[in-house]
C-alpha cells in the first residue's frame, strides 16, 4: 500500500520530468475500496448462482424419495335386505327376497320364484337364471353355503365378470346374486347355460362359499 509521503515525493519528480506539471492526487484509497467492494459482489454473485444450481437437485431428491399415496384394495360387501325389498338390477329389472326364496320381475313377467328349497340345506350349490334385456343379459340366481358372502365372481362367454350379492338381515346360509353384461350372442337359454361357465360366491377374504361349474 502507497503511504502519502511517498505518493507527495512521485508527484514532484513527476512535475520536474514535465516541466512543471503537477498530476492531480490519485484516489488509492478509493479505488481499493472499490476493488473491495467488486470482489464482494462478485462472491455473492456466485454463491447465489450456486444455490440456484443446488435448489432443482434437492427438489427432484425429494420428489424422487417422497412416498406416493397408498394404493387402496376395493373391499366387497353384502347388500342387507328386509324382506320384500326391492333391488333394481336393471331398468323395469329387479329382484327380492323373501324368508322361503327369491323373486324377479321384468317387464314381460312379473313375479317370477325360485324357492331355497331347490337348494338341499347343508349342502353348497349354485342355481343360475338369465334374462335378455336390449343387448345386454341380466344373469342372477340363489346360492347356499356356510359363511358370510360378500361377493360372486362369474366366468362368461365375454371374460370374468364380479357381481353382487344380497342377503337377508339376521344369520343366514343363502342368498342371490346377480350382475349385468353385453350380450353379443342373443340364443341365451333361460338356464343360463348358454352364457355362462361357472359361477363362484365368495365372502370377504376370498374363501370360496359356494361354486357351480356349468360349461
Amino acid at each position: 500500500m502507497m503511504t502519502p509521503r511517498r505518493d507527495t515525493e512521485l508527484r514532484e519528480l513527476f512535475a520536474t520530468a514535465t516541466l512543471g506539471i503537477t498530476p492531480p492526487l490519485v484516489p488509492m484509497t478509493a479505488i481499493e475500496k472499490a476493488g473491495r467492494a467488486f470482489r464482494r459482489r462478485r462472491i455473492a454473485r456466485r454463491v447465489a448462482a450456486a444455490g440456484l444450481l443446488l435448489a432443482p437437485v434437492a427438489a427432484t431428491s425429494y420428489g424422487f424419495f417422497a412416498p406416493g399415496p397408498a394404493a387402496t384394495a376395493t373391499v366387497h360387501t353384502a347388500r342387507i335386505v328386509a324382506p320384500g325389498e326391492r333391488v333394481e338390477v336393471m331398468t323395469q329389472r329387479e329382484l327380492w327376497l323373501t324368508r322361503d326364496g327369491l323373486h324377479w320381475s321384468t317387464q314381460a313377467q312379473t313375479n317370477q320364484f325360485r324357492s331355497i328349497a331347490d337348494l338341499d340345506s347343508g349342502t353348497a350349490g349354485i342355481v343360475p337364471h338369465a334374462e335378455a334385456v336390449n343387448g345386454s343379459a341380466m344373469l342372477f340366481g340363489l346360492y347356499r353355503g356356510r359363511g358370510d358372502a360378500a361377493t360372486v365372481r362369474i366366468v362368461t362367454d365375454e371374460g370374468t365378470v364380479t357381481g353382487s350379492v344380497v342377503r337377508l338381515a339376521g344369520p343366514s346360509d343363502w342368498g342371490a346374486w346377480y350382475v349385468t353384461v353385453p350380450l353379443l350372442d342373443k340364443a341365451v337359454v333361460w338356464d343360463g347355460k348358454a352364457l355362462i361357465h361357472s359361477i363362484t360366491v365368495r365372502d370377504a377374504s376370498g374363501q370360496t362359499i359356494a361354486q357351480t361349474v356349468l360349461s
